[in-house]
Protein backbone atom coordinates (compact mmCIF):
# COMPACT_ATOMS: atom_id res chain seq x y z
CA UNK A 1 0.00 0.00 0.00
CA UNK A 2 2.75 2.45 1.00
CA UNK A 3 4.13 1.79 -2.36
CA UNK A 4 1.19 2.33 -4.28
CA UNK A 5 0.91 6.22 -2.27
CA UNK A 6 4.53 6.56 -3.13
CA UNK A 7 4.14 5.68 -7.30
CA UNK A 8 0.95 7.91 -7.07
CA UNK A 9 2.29 10.99 -5.73
CA UNK A 10 5.59 10.27 -8.26
CA UNK A 11 3.15 10.25 -10.96
CA UNK A 12 1.29 13.41 -9.85
CA UNK A 13 4.82 15.23 -9.55
CA UNK A 14 5.28 14.35 -12.82
CA UNK A 15 2.56 15.53 -14.19
CA UNK A 16 2.13 19.00 -12.11
CA UNK A 17 5.93 19.61 -13.55
CA UNK A 18 5.00 18.62 -16.87
CA UNK A 19 2.09 21.19 -17.19
CA UNK A 20 4.27 23.73 -15.47
CA UNK A 21 7.04 23.33 -17.75
CA UNK A 22 4.25 23.47 -20.66
CA UNK A 23 3.06 26.49 -19.26
CA UNK A 24 6.46 28.11 -19.41
CA UNK A 25 7.07 27.43 -22.79
CA UNK A 26 3.80 28.59 -24.09
CA UNK A 27 4.80 31.61 -21.84
CA UNK A 28 7.81 32.37 -23.83
CA UNK A 29 6.66 31.84 -27.22
CA UNK A 30 3.25 34.42 -26.24
CA UNK A 31 5.84 37.10 -24.69
CA UNK A 32 8.48 36.27 -27.45
CA UNK A 33 5.74 36.96 -30.49
CA UNK A 34 4.40 39.96 -28.45
CA UNK A 35 7.64 41.85 -27.80
CA UNK A 36 9.29 41.01 -32.12
CA UNK A 37 12.44 40.70 -30.29
CA UNK A 38 16.03 40.82 -32.26
CA UNK A 39 17.99 37.41 -32.19
CA UNK A 40 20.23 39.74 -29.80
CA UNK A 41 17.86 41.03 -27.49
CA UNK A 42 16.53 38.04 -27.36
CA UNK A 43 19.62 36.04 -25.94
CA UNK A 44 20.17 39.01 -23.77
CA UNK A 45 16.33 39.39 -22.56
CA UNK A 46 15.65 35.80 -21.41
CA UNK A 47 18.15 35.01 -19.27
CA UNK A 48 17.01 37.69 -17.28
CA UNK A 49 13.33 37.76 -17.70
CA UNK A 50 13.74 33.81 -16.71
CA UNK A 51 15.80 34.51 -13.27
CA UNK A 52 12.90 37.42 -12.56
CA UNK A 53 9.98 35.32 -13.33
CA UNK A 54 11.37 32.32 -11.19
CA UNK A 55 11.87 34.35 -8.02
CA UNK A 56 8.52 36.07 -8.64
CA UNK A 57 6.83 32.55 -9.39
CA UNK A 58 8.31 31.07 -6.05
CA UNK A 59 7.06 34.19 -3.79
CA UNK A 60 4.42 34.01 -5.30
CA UNK A 61 3.63 30.10 -5.66
CA UNK A 62 5.02 29.26 -2.98
CA UNK A 63 5.34 31.57 -0.02
CA UNK A 64 2.34 33.97 -0.53
CA UNK A 65 0.27 30.75 -1.19
CA UNK A 66 1.03 29.28 1.37
CA UNK A 67 -0.67 32.24 3.55
CA UNK A 68 -3.60 32.06 1.49
CA UNK A 69 -4.03 28.50 2.54
CA UNK A 70 -4.10 29.27 5.99
CA UNK A 71 -5.92 32.07 6.05
CA UNK A 72 -8.73 30.25 4.32
CA UNK A 73 -7.98 27.23 6.07
CA UNK A 74 -8.51 29.32 9.40
CA UNK A 75 -10.36 32.47 8.71
CA UNK A 76 -12.97 31.37 10.87
CA UNK A 77 -10.76 30.99 14.50
CA UNK A 78 -7.84 32.94 13.70
CA UNK A 79 -6.75 34.98 16.33
CA UNK A 80 -5.83 38.80 16.09
CA UNK A 81 -2.14 38.31 16.60
CA UNK A 82 -2.03 35.17 13.98
CA UNK A 83 -3.91 37.63 11.64
CA UNK A 84 -1.21 40.32 12.09
CA UNK A 85 1.61 38.22 11.60
CA UNK A 86 -0.08 36.82 8.17
CA UNK A 87 -0.80 40.10 7.00
CA UNK A 88 2.80 41.42 7.94
CA UNK A 89 4.01 38.32 6.01
CA UNK A 90 1.93 38.66 3.09
CA UNK A 91 3.03 42.53 2.78
CA UNK A 92 6.45 41.52 3.37
CA UNK A 93 6.17 39.33 -0.03
CA UNK A 94 4.54 41.29 -1.87
CA UNK A 95 7.21 44.01 -1.51
CA UNK A 96 9.87 41.55 -2.79
CA UNK A 97 7.90 40.89 -5.50
CA UNK A 98 7.37 44.81 -6.38
CA UNK A 99 11.30 44.79 -5.51
CA UNK A 100 11.72 42.32 -8.10
CA UNK A 101 9.96 44.20 -10.87
CA UNK A 102 11.98 47.37 -9.53
CA UNK A 103 15.52 45.72 -10.06
CA UNK A 104 14.32 44.27 -13.36
CA UNK A 105 13.45 47.21 -15.63
CA UNK A 106 16.59 48.69 -15.12
CA UNK A 107 18.38 45.41 -16.65
CA UNK A 108 15.79 45.73 -19.69
CA UNK A 109 16.64 49.10 -20.52
CA UNK A 110 19.87 48.26 -21.61
CA UNK A 111 18.94 45.79 -23.54
CA UNK A 112 14.93 46.88 -24.91
CA UNK A 113 13.29 50.12 -25.38
CA UNK A 114 10.84 51.55 -23.24
CA UNK A 115 7.82 50.48 -25.29
CA UNK A 116 9.03 46.64 -25.67
CA UNK A 117 9.29 46.82 -21.23
CA UNK A 118 5.48 48.53 -21.65
CA UNK A 119 4.92 45.29 -24.26
CA UNK A 120 6.11 42.87 -21.89
CA UNK A 121 3.95 44.00 -19.38
CA UNK A 122 1.13 43.98 -21.74
CA UNK A 123 1.92 40.48 -22.91
CA UNK A 124 2.14 39.03 -19.30
CA UNK A 125 -1.43 40.23 -18.43
CA UNK A 126 -2.78 39.69 -21.61
CA UNK A 127 -1.02 35.41 -21.10
CA UNK A 128 -2.49 35.12 -17.68
CA UNK A 129 -5.80 36.19 -19.33
CA UNK A 130 -5.81 33.40 -21.31
CA UNK A 131 -4.72 31.19 -18.95
CA UNK A 132 -7.33 31.91 -16.59
CA UNK A 133 -10.31 31.69 -19.77
CA UNK A 134 -9.03 28.58 -20.52
CA UNK A 135 -8.46 27.10 -17.08
CA UNK A 136 -12.20 27.99 -16.55
CA UNK A 137 -13.15 27.05 -19.71
CA UNK A 138 -11.55 23.51 -19.38
CA UNK A 139 -13.23 23.46 -15.48
CA UNK A 140 -16.85 23.84 -17.09
CA UNK A 141 -16.10 21.21 -19.37
CA UNK A 142 -14.84 18.90 -16.82
CA UNK A 143 -18.28 20.04 -14.69
CA UNK A 144 -20.21 18.40 -17.33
Amino acid sequence: MKTIIIILALCFSLNFFAQENKIKSLKIAFITEKLNLTEKEAQQFWPIYNAYDDTVSNLKYNELRKIIFEIMQNSNSMSEEKANELLNKSMSIESKIHSEEAKLIPKLRKIITAKKILALKKAEEDFNRKMLEEFSKRRNQNNR
